[in-house]
């Protein structure tokens, strides 16, 4: 399991921690079109995509959820489930066949919990993703709706 780690847990988590959590990780797999999570639903879980791809949307009344982002190989699925209240700020949907690793968030925070080094490294690194696609999200948000963009070049 270790070899498919992600890159991102590879440089985040020392090698201790990282063992802790793929000892506890589910290989699942899902069929093109299964919704993973609903904004608004139950944070209970999150995932490492190994192969396939994910879209992250948001509800938009009357219309199909809006895609924000769309995740792939070695990419954290979700991160409701470390903060509260613990609920989904997107919807999420495979839009390809997926193989992924699973983790049960009650279990993670308890490890965490249990051990504030493990704690801290693994909020770091949520954060650390969280921080990255909030200003992917402004940038999207510029490029569509600002006069000029955001002036910048992806």
């Amino acid at each position: 399991m270790n070899s498919s780690i992600t890159h991102s847990m590879l440089q985040a988590l020392p090698a201790e921690h990282r063992q802790r959590l793929m000892r506890i990780a589910r290989e699942v797999s899902f069929p093109h079109g299964t919704r993973l999570f609903e904004e608004g639903g139950r944070a209970d879980r999150f995932w490492i995509i190994r192969t396939g791809t994910i879209a992250l949307d948001i509800h938009v009344p009357g219309r199909r959820p809006a895609v924000i982002e769309t995740l792939g190989h070695n990419e954290l699925v979700g991160w409701s489930w470390l903060f509260a209240p613990r609920s989904w700020h997107l919807g999420a949907e495979t839009t390809t066949p997926v193989r992924a690793y699973e983790f049960d968030a009650v279990a993670v925070r308890a490890m965490c919990r249990d051990d504030p080094a493990m704690g801290y490294a693994v909020t770091q690194w949520v954060g650390d993703i969280v921080a990255r696609r909030l200003r992917s999200s402004r940038t999207r948000l510029l490029d569509l709706y600002a006069p000029y963009g955001s002036g910048t070049t992806l």
